[in-house]
């Protein structure tokens, strides 16, 4: 049975954070999926929304109304790549980018399900008219009560509010831009008759066809904002250029005030040593990928979800050590593991190959990991992060171990590695979140260098 990033997420009700506080940002912002986002934002009771990008927050510093309609909101819901990266300068990650042109669809889908209606409220004249037509062909079922303008049919604000009302809208979709719409819920919304009220930002020119969307891999990678600022250079250079610097720049020094200073000289550890091991081991690097390529067929790197701090998953760098059937083969195999507990270890796995067995002996199949050091995904020492089916299978006392980053080495890793039993790898890894210290950090790295030339335990 394949086991989804929601599957494990779903069996961690004590670890997992449906908020987090950015000090970067100073803002509480969702932490979830979007299938989480959509059934929180139509959960029963009234709900105020809105959208926080890069943008956002550099508006939010100079409009104190704005700033006010914020952190009013009953959600904040983190959009693109930089609010990531000023969550990952604290060591936090966000699950998911709620960006509103890939959320609302699936909220109106949701809604259209429940029968819900929705007003559109926003863009020039036409646009809501154009997109409403656009999601009811895209959407089955969706019913759309009432739209207005953001222009002429904005000047009213008692006008607009009983239009919405007379339609009886459930869900009020406003899209008067930043910070227009924020600030005009945060005065009108509790006039409104409708559960969920949500600030869209140029969602509707998206839906209308007034603006197209980035190529999906830009999309998946979170940089959108290319493409818009391809689009309209001269209107979105000042924004994007120099206001995506100016936000990075202010939440780094955000950053480096708030941080504990253990957990600034962590990381400055963490990046030293990782980003050295990755010169100084380039050419061994080199050489393996050669060999996996000529031992079997396949990728040189394989990546597998694994379950990081709090239960956020990433996805995990190995040098490929096994056939590319391993994944479909692991269930057959589960009953043959050599190690007690819920993590597998097979000392005589069929799965390895020639090459592998040997980079397995020696550690060297975990240097990509480097990588996720540097990304700030993993740390250098800390507990090893468990596949999302050894999560689910956990005991309580073992979520423990999800309180800090996990780790390529640690207390585990230096006491025997496979050979050590599930109960104890917890034991061990419990008290390293209890009282890890950098010094201690530095002796289990040092120490690492004896394990690996041991090979105990590796297989």
């Amino acid at each position: 049975m394949k086991h989804t990033a929601d599957d494990f997420r779903a069996a961690l009700p004590v670890m997992l954070r449906p908020t987090t506080y950015l000090p970067t940002l100073d803002l509480t912002l969702a932490n979830m999926t979007t299938p989480q986002a959509v059934a929180q934002l139509l959960a029963p009771g009234r709900r105020r929304a809105f959208f926080v990008n890069a943008h956002c927050a550099n508006v939010m510093e100079n409009d104190r109304q704005y700033a006010a309609a914020l952190r009013c909101a009953d959600m904040l819901l983190p959009d693109g790549i930089g609010v990531s990266l000023a969550a990952r300068m604290t060591g936090q990650r966000l699950t998911a980018n709620l960006n509103g042109t890939d959320l609302i669809p699936a909220l109106l889908a949701q809604a259209a399900r429940e029968g819900r209606g929705v007003f559109l409220f926003g863009g020039t004249p036409g646009t809501a008219d154009l997109a409403a037509r656009n999601l009811i062909r895209a959407i089955p079922h969706l019913r759309i009560t009432g739209t207005r303008d953001g222009f002429a049919g904005a000047q009213d604000d008692a006008a607009v509010i009983a239009d919405i009302n007379a339609s009886g809208a459930d869900i009020v979709l406003v899209a008067l831009g930043v910070p227009a719409q924020e600030i005009w819920l945060h005065r009108n919304a509790h006039l409104l008759n409708a559960a969920l009220t949500l600030g869209v930002g140029a969602a509707l020119d998206f839906y209308a066809g007034n603006v197209s969307r980035a190529p999906v891999w830009l999309r998946r990678a979170r940089s959108e904002w290319i493409w818009r600022l391809a689009q309209e250079p001269r209107r979105l250079a000042k924004r994007y250029l120099l206001g995506n610097a100016t936000f990075l720049t202010r939440s780094a020094i955000r950053a480096v005030r708030h941080a504990p200073r253990a957990a600034v000289l962590r990381r400055t550890l963490d990046i030293t040593v990782s980003a050295s091991a990755l010169v100084a081991l380039a050419p061994l690097c080199a050489l393996t990928a050669i060999a996996i390529k000529m031992d079997s067929p396949g990728p040189v790197f394989f990546r597998q979800t694994r379950v990081g701090r709090d239960g956020v998953p990433f996805q995990m760098l190995k040098f490929r050590s096994m056939g590319q059937d391993a994944e479909a083969r692991r269930a057959a195999l589960l009953a043959t593991s050599d190690r007690e507990g819920v993590c597998f270890k097979s000392r005589n796995d069929p799965r390895v190959t020639r090459v592998g067995r040997f980079i397995r002996r020696f550690s060297i199949d975990e240097l990509p990991q480097i990588l996720n050091v540097l990304r700030g995904e993993m740390s250098i020492v800390g507990p090893r992060p468990a596949l999302p089916s050894e999560v689910a299978a956990y005991p309580a006392r073992a979520y423990g171990r999800l309180a800090v980053k996990p780790g390529i080495t640690g207390l585990w890793q230096v006491s025997g590695r496979a050979d050590i039993g599930f109960d104890r790898m917890i034991d061990m890894d419990l008290a390293y979140a209890a009282s890890r210290t950098l010094i201690l950090d530095l002796i289990l790295i040092a120490m690492t260098f004896r394990a690996v030339l041991s090979g105990r335990g590796a297989h």
